[in-house]
């Protein structure tokens, strides 16, 4: 589904910016603001979340279907240079992403947030992916605070003798492929008193999350380091080849040399 504002001019550049992330939605307000009378923005979201945060400019939803599908959508819409600011761990349409814009010779770069760093005090566990922390997970308490998202939550089921809290932004269609557990929606970002109050009042053991980074979250690590509680961190994928910036400022200075609007 697309949501056009405007009928996009041939004239302009066409920025199409690969979204669901703040940054993606920062960078398109930014564009939109100082330079929309210059450019064309388009965002497109994967469509998972009910309620999105309202964003400036162009919006499609859902996914394109295949690199070969998302090729043909920067053609057919004369996509000048494609953002790639997805979430960190959305390998595949990065992937695909890469190839689309190698197929349609239009130029990409990778807007990806710094990771989190341990500081002192902090007892985190690295693995490189969810399966490992889940064989790893009984031997860290019986009591878990999932904080990775819908789409490896089945990746726990298994797990003997472990009751988890999940946290989620929207409420799931279906239960959750768990035995034990209890379900809070809720959408960052989070106070570190929230989150300690969370984690002390249903007796959390271990946190269980991904190196996600970015402010909206980064408070339950806090509450994590002052309750003493260790925290098994997923590892990030390897990012995509190419061009890659680490804030919006950067990602306006690359558009803009690119394509001079």
């Amino acid at each position: 589904m697309e949501r056009l504002l405007a009928v996009p001019d041939s004239n302009q550049p066409h920025v199409l910016i690969l979204g669901g992330t703040a940054e993606a939605a920062t960078l398109a307000r930014s564009l939109t603001d100082s330079y929309g009378d210059r450019l064309d923005v388009t965002t497109s979201l994967a469509g998972r979340t009910c309620a999105p945060f309202p964003l400036p400019g162009n919006v499609r939803s859902g996914g394109f279907g295949g690199a070969e599908a998302m090729a043909k959508y920067l053609k057919d819409r004369q996509v000048s240079a494609v953002i790639d600011a997805t979430h960190p761990f959305a390998k595949q349409i990065s992937a695909n992403a890469v190839n689309a814009c190698a197929g349609a010779n239009v130029p990409r770069l990778v807007l990806s947030r710094p990771t989190w760093s341990p500081e002192a005090g902090d007892n985190w566990i690295e693995f490189d992916t969810v399966e490992m922390v889940a064989a790893d997970l009984p031997g860290f308490g019986g009591r878990a605070f999932l904080t990775i998202g819908m789409q490896e939550l089945s990746v726990f089921a298994t797990v003997a003798d472990a009751w988890f809290l999940v946290r989620l932004i929207d409420p799931p269609t279906n239960p959750l492929p768990l035995t034990n557990y209890q379900l809070i929606t809720s959408r960052g970002p989070f106070s570190v008193a929230a989150e300690q109050a969370l984690m002390e009042a249903h007796q959390i053991d271990v946190l269980v999350t991904k190196a996600s980074g970015g402010d909206a979250t980064v408070a339950k690590l806090a509450a994590a380091r002052y309750l003493g509680l260790p925290v098994l961190m997923v590892r990030r994928p390897p990012a995509p080849d190419g061009p890659a910036v680490a804030d919006v400022a950067a990602a306006v200075d690359w558009i803009l040399g690119r394509l001079h609007p």
